[in-house]
This record gives structure tokens, C-alpha cells and sequence, in this order.
């Protein structure tokens, strides 16, 4: 929320990423960045990896998602 009340909204998932990579240092919260996964389907190791955009504290893993706008998904 940090991030989000300084930057507010409309920037690419990026900036956000990047501040947020600030925030985890300055509060010294372990994270991985980019951490890269292997994928399974019925036994079978797939040919593209999942990237995390952060995994923190070793086990919670984070995505970074930044929309243009409301659509009619987010209005219940």
C-alpha cells in the first residue's frame, strides 16, 4: 500500500516492481526477484518456466498487476 499512496496509479508494473524491491530492503524482508520455475503437466517438464515476480519470506509468492482503467471484472 506503501508504494501504491506514493506512486499512485497509471505507471507500468515495472515501476511498481522496483519500488517495492526498495520497500522489501529498506524493511529487510527476505525476497527473490524473477525467481524462475519449472513447470509439470502430466509428468512432463514443460518447455517455458514460470517466473514469480517475487517470492517472499520463501514461500509467498507475489505478482505485480497495474490496469489502465476499471473494466467491468473489478465492479461487483
Amino acid at each position: 500500500m506503501e508504494v501504491h499512496r506514493i506512486l499512485g496509479k497509471g505507471l507500468l508494473e515495472i515501476v511498481y516492481k522496483d519500488a517495492i524491491e526498495i520497500e522489501f530492503k529498506s524493511k529487510n524482508i527476505p525476497f527473490e526477484r524473477e525467481k524462475k520455475y519449472e513447470v509439470e503437466y502430466k509428468g512432463i517438464i514443460l518447455p517455458h518456466f514460470f517466473y514469480a515476480d517475487f517470492v517472499v519470506f520463501d514461500k509467498i509468492i507475489l505478482e505485480v498487476k497495474s490496469r489502465k482503467g476499471i473494466v467491468d471484472e473489478h465492479i461487483s
